[in-house]
């Protein structure tokens, strides 16, 4: 049966997820760029709204009649969405990368006897989903996740790309990353502890400290869990250089007879420098390694995930890889398999029987595929 979901922020993630969701739904994409949306002209069952979703009022009105949400805005606007989506009494599937806690929202979410899924993307999100139905089952003692998006094409100076919100990368490069040692939280800086690594069919990646555990830190009781980010060689000492000089700074400063934040210039110089060409091909790439024990027997598994862009469809991988996980759990909620109310991190999800089946089975479909190898046990 069609349900009607609306879908806000028609980026480059959003546009993907309305599309994949308008096939078996009703789909409404929100947006205020109005050419964001003129690139979903054309699809079927699918509609576009102009309007700021910065605008608690207007999220209010475009989610009325929603029988299901899904948050696509930016980090800084995330909390504020998901608590109007909440508000509104609507369940919703959010791919925000917010800094708030989310759990704030919990006591609310199942006062409106809603199901809120936040970081429901590739990582945090599948990583959490793979993580959580080990934990349901087994004695977990490590678990470690390196991730990243790149372009297929090195460019100088920054050999770099942003898949998603060029923002919510540079939060990847400020804020503290937390991670589990011995089973105590500790916070390191990130870009911190680099090490190289090859991959097959890419080549030598450099991996840093970032903040990508999120719940995990808090819901998982695991003795050792770190998440790193994935990068060309080089791009590390780039960032700390812009960021020990203060380019990243949120605090004015004077420039002659103009007070600006430094970050706004910044931005401003790397975001052109960093935008994705409309069909530039791009890859993500994940590793997983689970450790721990069944039993007495100890086991060490590794998850691998390389997809690319589809020039077919003319979709980014990280869109296909972020937003298909997100479609993906946003039809667990409309078939009635995933029920929880209040506000669920994916490893949540996880924990339930069948749903990581599912949703593996439902990204196999659309070509993003993850490879399980046993290392030992």
């Amino acid at each position: 049966m069609r349900k009607k979901v609306v879908v806000l922020g028609a980026g480059m993630v959003g546009r993907a997820m309305a599309i994949d969701l308008s096939k078996q739904h009703d789909v409404t994409s929100v947006d205020r760029d109005e050419g964001a949306l003129a690139l979903l002209d054309g699809h079927p069952k699918l509609r576009s709204i102009t309007g700021d979703l910065a605008d608690a009022d207007t999220v209010t009105k475009v989610i009325a009649d929603a029988d299901i949400v899904v948050g696509a805005v930016p980090g800084f606007m995330g909390f504020k969405t998901l608590r109007t989506a909440i508000e509104a009494g609507k369940n919703i599937v959010d791919i925000s990368f917010f800094p708030e806690d989310p759990f704030e929202l919990d006591a609310l979410a199942k006062s409106k006897g809603v199901i809120a899924v936040m970081d429901a993307g590739v990582a945090p999100g599948m990583s959490n989903l793979i993580l959580g139905s080990y934990q349901s089952e087994k004695q977990v003692t490590d678990f470690t996740c390196y991730v990243g998006g790149l372009p297929r094409v090195r460019t100088w100076p920054y050999e770099y790309k942003a898949p998603f919100s060029p923002i919510d990368v540079i939060e990847e490069y400020t804020r503290p990353s937390r991670i589990i040692e011995n089973g105590k939280i500790i916070q390191k800086a990130a870009l911190s502890e680099p090490e190289l690594i090859d991959f097959p069919e890419v080549g030598t990646l450099e991996a840093f400290n970032t903040d990508g555990l999120r719940s995990l830190v808090h819901t998982m009781k695991i003795p050792n869990m770190k998440e790193k980010t994935l990068r060309y060689p080089g791009h590390i000492e780039l960032m700390r250089v812009l960021r020990e000089t203060g380019f990243f700074g949120e605090h004015k400063v004077q420039v002659g007879d103009q007070s600006i934040r430094p970050i706004d210039l910044t931005t401003s110089l790397l975001f052109p420098k960093w935008k994705l060409g409309a069909e530039e091909e791009e890859f993500t790439i994940m590793n997983i390694l689970i450790e721990g024990l069944v039993g007495r027997k100890k086991f060490k598994h590794k998850f691998e995930l390389l997809d690319r862009y589809d020039p077919e469809t003319k979709t980014s991988s990280m869109a296909r890889t972020t937003g298909y996980t997100c479609t993906a759990i946003t039809q667990l909620i409309l078939d009635g398999q995933y029920t929880r109310k209040g506000i669920s991190p994916p490893e949540f999800i996880g924990v339930i029987k069948g749903c990581l089946k599912t949703v593996f089975d439902y990204l196999e479909q659309r070509g993003v595929v993850y490879k399980k190898s046993i290392i030992e046990g």
